[in-house]
């Protein structure tokens, strides 16, 4: 059976992961469109900004966002002050943390479904007068749906096992703060704690496979197929 602790860290980590990928969505969209079909000074440097958090230790990106949207960070600071609101050392910052190592890997997927689209769609839509923005919710978007939902599946798995920045950031306060990785992390300290790591890791395997199965399952559902299926 699960301790008090342990489901607080499953339940936690559901609905970090899950807000992740919430978070994440509109602007992985976007930038994935924006690398795939835009042409502009700087696109490598941009690209690379994308993928940083892959690039940096998870640790770095933590202390980045310590430095950041700490109480007393950059912008953190100026948050609480104002309006009375902090990320650093609770849920909603690991929320953030989960959401931008997720990030890349969620773009990633999108961007490739979206070149996989011919430019030609493109321009058929240009030439019978619609509008950008109606080209893309009404044809590049649906069509992009496999893309899509791969990256939120990637997504919530990654949010799933964060472990590096989310610590840095919100530290390992259970109840609050404290993820299935972070609970885990904690067993090992504990005498005796390999039956609840164990726990923990055969929730945390059922739950991406469960993504991944709920992926599939939306692309299948989908009305749209890229034009390569």
């Amino acid at each position: 059976m699960f301790t008090p602790d342990e489901l607080s860290a499953i339940a936690l980590s559901l609905r970090v992961a899950f807000l992740a990928v919430v978070c994440a969505l509109p602007a992985a969209i976007a930038v994935a469109y924006v690398l795939a079909r835009w042409s502009f000074r700087g696109k490598v440097v941009f690209d690379a900004l994308v993928h940083l958090p892959l690039l940096m230790p998870p640790v770095l990106t933590g202390y980045a966002l310590l430095v950041l949207l700490g109480r007393h960070g950059a912008i953190g600071y100026w948050l609480e002050h104002w309006f009375g609101f902090s990320f650093a050392f609770r849920w909603t910052g690991a929320v953030i943390a989960a959401a931008i190592m997720a990030f890349p890997l969620f773009v990633r997927s999108v961007r490739l479904s979206i070149e996989a689209i011919p430019r030609d769609i493109d321009e058929m839509a240009a030439s019978l007068g619609a509008h950008p923005w109606a080209a893309f919710w009404q044809v590049i978007l649906p069509l992009s749906i496999p893309g899509i939902a791969a990256g939120m599946t990637l997504a919530f798995a990654k949010a799933l096992g964060e472990f590096g920045a989310t610590i840095t950031f919100v530290s390992n306060i259970p109840g609050e703060t404290q993820t299935i990785p972070l609970a885990m992390y904690t067993l090992t300290q504990v005498p005796g704690g390999e039956s609840g790591i164990a726990r923990l890791a055969i929730v945390s395997l059922l739950l991406s496979l469960g993504a991944l199965v709920a992926s599939e399952w939306l692309v299948r559902r989908s009305a749209y197929r890229l034009p390569s299926e």
